[in-house]
């Protein structure tokens, strides 16, 4: 994955024209037309629009592209949210991005689901192969939407504000939720469906989520390390003894406080055995404690 994630940057990087800038807006109006067109023929073009590998060796090339446009929804208003979700969440991860990983992105989810269908149409033929519509592609951009600004906050139902990455965990539970159900009715297609989308988010977010668990790992660590619990016990103990003496620091060298010397700095010496206070004149001129 890592490999993958890495040629993927180098790809961009290398390649700084490639893709189509502002591609969401070329999926957004090729979604209109053709809900648009469907509507004006009462839909007699659904069946010719979706991948099927059969037809496309049958020379019904267009369906290599055509699925692609294919609303996830027929109903105007839920057409018209998806839409501009599509579109705003798309345009957010280009400029995070930029033009050439954005448009691998996207163009690496739509050729992992044609391969998704070559391969349904040969294990399963070609009536159980056919795929209407990126409904899980654009799930996928909204896990990586998710993954880049999971404090970013939505308005559920217009008026409930959210945090994205709770959103994004209901995304991921309806990934889990589509997939054993395709499993339960024995539709393999359907169940491989989301699969390659979130196996594509995790190519492009790997080196992210890997780095994340190093980092929370190290935290984890030096929390329980022993040094830092002694730290802490050390520290407690200190403000116990400051308000008991009547100060919080005391050089152990020249025995000046900072009730006393109230500007004067102090630190604690890290090379000598336990945790032994010095005033800015001493810290570095000292003899280290080994006991």
């Amino acid at each position: 994955m890592k490999k993958l994630n890495d040629a993927v940057d180098r790809f961009a990087f290398s390649h700084p024209n490639f893709g189509v800038p502002n591609l969401m807006r070329y999926i957004v109006a090729g979604n209109v037309i053709v809900f648009l067109l469907l509507r004006l023929t009462n839909y007699a073009l659904f069946p010719f629009l979706g991948f099927n590998w059969g037809e496309v060796l049958h020379l019904q090339l267009w369906r290599l592209v055509s699925f692609i446009f294919v609303p996830d929804t027929f109903d105007p208003f839920s057409l018209i949210l998806s839409l501009y979700f599509t579109y705003f969440i798309g345009n957010l991860l280009e400029r995070e991005w930029g033009t050439p990983k954005f448009n691998l992105y996207y163009l690496s989810g739509v050729v992992l689901t044609i391969l998704t269908g070559i391969i349904s149409y040969y294990a399963f033929g070609s009536s159980a192969s056919t795929i209407y519509s990126t409904y899980y592609i654009g799930m996928s951009m909204f896990l990586a939407f998710a993954a880049l600004y999971p404090d970013a906050q939505v308005l559920l139902f217009f008026f409930i504000p959210l945090k994205v990455k709770w959103l994004a965990l209901a995304d991921a539970a309806l990934f889990a939720v589509d997939i054993i159900s395709a499993l339960l009715r024995m539709d393999f297609v359907s169940a491989l469906l989301p699969v390659i989308a979130l196996l594509n988010f995790l190519v492009f977010f790997w080196s992210d989520m890997t780095e994340a668990l190093g980092r929370r790992r190290q935290m984890s660590r030096h929390r329980n390390s022993h040094q830092t619990i002694q730290f802490k016990s050390a520290v407690k103990q200190q403000q116990k003894k400051a308000a008991q003496q009547g100060y919080r620091h005391k050089c152990c060298v020249c025995g000046r406080t900072d009730t006393d010397f109230p500007d004067l700095e102090f630190r604690y010496c890290s090379k000598c055995a336990g945790y032994h206070c010095f005033c800015q004149d001493h810290i570095y001129n000292h003899v280290h404690f080994t006991e």
